[in-house]
């Protein structure tokens, strides 16, 4: 009995226990499961994955209510989440606010500009130190070798609070990826993920140590050939592939980016020897022993000239295949051995790169020559196979670098830049040769009354291309008296050119057509190993000589004859006095050659209306300035007039020979 009422008590009590339980669960409020958070959008992305990020901005002085400049500061990912490496990654972010970027950690800008940039038409970022992405299968998804971020701190102007200064896109710059449209998450980020195209020939190196190596009007070549712990001695090769490009008196500049500084060189030498930097610098703290009178160039951002060809031989400085030709690298078509330089630099470096293998090319890598020189524009290094020479003791082997880095540079042509050279045309059916433009390489921003930037050039008598520009007044306002012109008020301005350009139609029979072109120097330097190249879109197919120079089609061209003198004809003299200075005007020198062509090819030829006359002409690698106008048969010439003028041209230039 008692046990049967400890078991009803029990279960009482347990009754009673659940009634409460149940009673105080209902009168307590209810707490949601979370949601889980969203993933983070690189996790879709089975390709590179690209991020920006505004992060913080504030107007900065001076105060411009119609251009205010503000701060900014964001950040761009780079995140390979592909299945191969991402080598020498490259991304592009598409500014639009007029930035001027100060700061970037981790990355370079690509076309070796040096901060602060203008970027305001948009930048492609090269990464630096880490160039290149490994992937998470190759890391087991260590993020430190998959992701880059870089830091960007700058200037943009207009857009302040709450608007943001986002870019305009973003996207993988390297060869053989297709970047979808960029998404924006909120009003200060942006992403977009880029994928390999299987298809593109350009993957064919996926799984290469190696990028292939690239091709472009000039590359310059960075090879270590010897390395020890603190420093190492590395070949530099600049090489001209660009059959209408050269270099004359080439100055070569690079930014080093961990301290070092260049001990000794053969070769080539610093446009400026200075240690100061060192001597006060970290290097001088760090190598206590060394003497630094006997160093080169601590500049971090140091110049290097070529030598004269007098040290060719030098024990101490020449001694180098290549070296030594005062900075002249001409076209391969003209002379293959002389479109090549080369040097070598024995560089110090500083902690925490005191290791034989820590080497690290240096960066924003600029080349320029003269003044009738071509504008060239330089990528980044990017790492590519060891380069390969012939053994120096003369065995049938090949010696390989340590380690190699390719740079490409390309020429460009600025729609601002002012032409250097410029071209005349004249024919045999009108007797007034067309200058060439006014201010056609350039007029003061601020002329004087005395002649007019807008006015055209006035025409001429030929033998007038012979006389200097200062000097054609008189022989200008005599020609329009002759032909009832009217002069301006004020006359024209001159071309201001150094070096210009006669192109002469001489004749245009049944069967073909000749030209003369006439080259003038007008500047103080002679041009040695100097060229020409003409371009006429409808003339090449009938092209068949030249006859005091040497010219030729280039391969691969359809429309262009290339043209360069002989030995002993391949120096363009400097302007020099006439035979009495006090009275003759000065004198250019010159270079003169007949080109012949034939119809056979070229059937419905105009030559006379246009397809006789070049579209395009350079000198040295320099375009040069084109007339607006052609000659016209409109005015017909008088016969004996106009022959007369063209042949007293003719014989002042081989008087002068």
């Amino acid at each position: 009995m008692a046990g049967c009422k400890l078991h009803h008590t029990f279960i009482f009590t347990f009754l009673l226990l659940s009634v409460s339980f149940f009673h105080t669960s209902l009168s307590q409020p209810q707490t949601p499961t979370p949601a889980p958070a969203p993933a983070p959008a690189s996790d879709s992305c089975n390709g590179v994955f690209l991020s920006y990020t505004y992060t913080r901005g504030n107007p900065i002085p001076p105060t411009d209510p119609t251009n205010q400049a503000y701060r900014f500061e964001s950040t761009l990912v780079v995140l390979n989440n592909g299945r191969h490496e991402l080598k020498s990654w490259r991304a592009f972010v598409g500014f639009r606010h007029k930035e001027l970027l100060v700061s970037a950690s981790n990355a370079i800008l690509a076309d070796g500009s040096s901060l602060p940039a203008e970027v305001g038409g948009g930048a492609v970022f090269a990464g630096f130190p880490m160039a290149d992405l490994k992937s998470a299968v190759e890391t087991a998804g260590d993020r430190t070798q998959m992701e880059v971020r870089v830091e960007l701190v700058g200037t943009q102007y207009g857009v302040g609070a709450p608007n943001v200064p986002m870019p305009l896109n973003i996207s993988l710059v390297n060869d053989g990826y297709s970047c979808y449209n960029a998404t924006n998450t909120g009003n200060n980020e942006m992403h977009v993920c880029c994928i390999q195209d299987r298809n593109s020939d350009t993957n064919n190196g996926l799984n290469e140590e190696f990028l292939p190596r690239q091709e472009g009007d000039l590359i310059i070549m960075y090879d270590v050939i010897s390395a020890y712990d603190d420093n190492y001695w590395a070949q530099v090769s600049i090489s001209n592939h660009n059959p209408l490009g050269r270099l004359d008196n080439w100055q070569l500049s690079f930014d080093w980016m961990r301290e070092e500084f260049i001990y000794a060189m053969k070769g080539a030498y610093p446009l400026v020897v200075d240690t100061s930097e060192c001597v006060f610098g970290r290097q001088g703290q760090h190598y206590k022993g060394m003497d630094f009178s006997q160093a080169l160039n601590c500049d971090k951002s140091p110049t290097i000239i070529d030598l004269p060809p007098t040290r060719a031989d030098d024990t101490n400085l020449g001694k180098i295949p290549f070296c030594c030709r005062n900075g002249t690298i001409l076209p391969p078509s003209m002379d293959p051995s002389k479109s090549k330089s080369s040097f070598q630099m024995q560089v110090y470096k500083m902690p925490p790169d005191l290791n034989r293998t820590e080497l690290a090319s240096p960066q924003n890598w600029k080349i320029n020559g003269s003044a009738m020189n071509p504008d060239y524009q330089c990528g980044n290094p990017i790492r590519v196979s060891p380069s390969q020479f012939p053994d120096p003791s003369g065995l049938p082997s090949e010696t390989a670098a340590m380690v190699s880095w390719q740079v490409v540079c390309n020429i460009t042509q600025s729609k601002k830049e002012t032409p250097k050279c410029c071209v005349s045309y004249s024919a045999f059916f009108n007797e007034s040769a067309i200058p060439c433009n006014t201010c056609a390489c350039g007029c003061n921003s601020n002329p004087s009354q005395t002649c007019s930037a807008t006015e055209p050039a006035l025409l001429l008598r030929p033998d007038s291309l012979l006389i200097p520009f200062e000097n054609r007044s008189a022989e200008a306002k005599e020609w329009a008296k002759i032909h009832k012109r009217i002069l301006p008020n004020p006359l024209p301005c001159g071309d201001n050119c150094g070096v210009s350009i006669n192109w002469h139609l001489v004749s245009d029979y049944k069967d073909g057509w000749s030209a003369r072109i006439t080259i003038f120097n007008w500047g103080e330097t002679n041009f040695e190993d100097w060229f020409t190249a003409v371009q006429l879109d409808k003339a090449i197919a009938g092209f068949e000589g030249v006859y005091t120079f040497n010219g030729s089609v280039p391969d691969g061209s359809n429309n262009t004859i290339f043209m360069y003198g002989h030995p002993g004809n391949n120096f363009l003299l400097a302007e020099t006095d006439g035979a009495n200075p006090k009275k003759d005007p000065r004198v250019p020198g010159t270079q003169q050659s007949i080109i012949s062509f034939k119809k056979k090819l070229t059937p419905g030829i105009k030559v006379a209306k246009g397809d006789g006359f070049p579209t395009k002409v350079l000198f040295n690698g320099e375009e040069c300035s084109l007339p607006i106008i052609l000659p016209s048969k409109a005015y017909r010439a008088d016969a004996a007039t106009s022959i007369f003028g063209f042949l007293t041209l003719a014989l002042l230039l081989l008087m002068q020979r």
